[in-house]
């Protein structure tokens, strides 16, 4: 069944409105993104710190939260959210919030800067605790965030948002290790790839309902760049570069066998690419392809996280 669109009628005012408009079903990619650093931290018997753990996952929720929020102001400022008929709600074309009267472009604006400036005196702390890389990674993280829709960069608009958040998701990775190792190591970086890919897979698939009016706006993404046609085989070619890099990483030695176990959402990215390759300019058939996206990422981050977890206790 359709989900239906936020409306004042629906949703009365109070903390649920602001919590809703930050998209909270759709944070669980970097809940997961987080595991995945936590996971690896423990490969080599690195001391577990659940304090610092338990915050730099919140606040990498919370930086998510605002990110989202803040490229809803911005799809605003741009009008793509504002023209995108083609829309598969929840999935593409915003959180509506704006655009259905529940929520102004300014308090969207305060929102975003609010959470976001919520993240800086945290990861302050964590790196008092966890030492100064942190101050990289996190500063990173959120202008990678702002400048996916932002002006004047708008990397999302110039081809680069696909590159974005899989640097992005990566970071989190990395974040998550650095919390508890308190030092650099490939490790994270390696075992994020994988993850990363199909998580950008998400904001790919994505791209084809939202095309016509994302083109109107004149946002330049691979699928407008491409067209439909073109672009769905980049669907494909993610898929295939993920487990190829799992399985490079595991048969160099970098991650350990058990790594392997991510290659079950091979099953989810298949069916939605074969979805994809049929509907790609029928984009109202599209969302049990985005589902099975979505569910592809979540299972391999999980099934991979949980490998480099059993591999501290065999």
């Amino acid at each position: 069944m359709p989900v239906a669109e936020p409306t004042l009628a629906t949703i009365p005012p109070g903390f649920m409105r602001y919590f809703l408009a930050t998209r909270p079903a759709f944070l669980s990619v970097t809940l997961v993104a987080a595991f995945i650093g936590l996971g690896t931290s423990q490969v080599n018997g690195t001391v577990f710190h659940f304090d610092t753990a338990l915050i730099a996952v919140l606040f990498a929720l919370v930086a998510h939260a605002g990110i989202n929020v803040l490229n809803d102001y911005y799809d605003e400022l741009n009008g793509t959210d504002r023209i995108n008929s083609e829309r598969i709600f929840p999935f593409t074309g915003g959180s509506r919030f704006i655009q259905n009267g529940v929520l102004t472009s300014s308090q969207t604006l305060g929102l975003g800067l609010l959470l976001c400036s919520a993240v800086i005196p945290a990861g302050a702390w964590l790196a008092s605790r966890a030492g100064p890389g942190l101050y990289l990674i996190g500063f990173a993280g959120l202008f990678i965030g702002w400048a996916y829709s932002a002006p004047p960069l708008k990397l999302n608009s110039r081809g680069l948002g696909e590159i974005a958040v899989a640097a992005g998701f990566a970071l989190i990775v990395i974040g998550a290790d650095y919390v508890q190792r308190h030092d650099w190591s490939w490790t994270p970086a390696i075992a994020s790839i994988s993850y990363a890919l199909l998580v950008t897979n998400i904001l790919f698939i994505n791209q084809f309902p939202d095309y016509k009016a994302d083109a109107s706006a004149g946002k330049r993404h691979w699928v407008v760049i491409a067209g439909p046609e073109r672009a769905r085989w980049g669907y494909v070619a993610i898929v295939l570069v993920s487990c190829l890099w799992l399985v490079v990483a595991v048969t160099s030695g970098a991650l350990t066998k058990l790594a392997l176990v991510a290659l079950i959402s091979v099953f989810p990215s298949i069916k939605a690419g074969k979805d994809l390759l049929l509907f790609s300019s029928h984009p109202a058939r599209l969302a049990d392809a985005i589902r099975a996206t979505i569910g592809a990422a979540l299972l391999h981050g999980l099934a991979l996280a949980g490998a480099l977890i059993a591999q501290r206790f065999t």
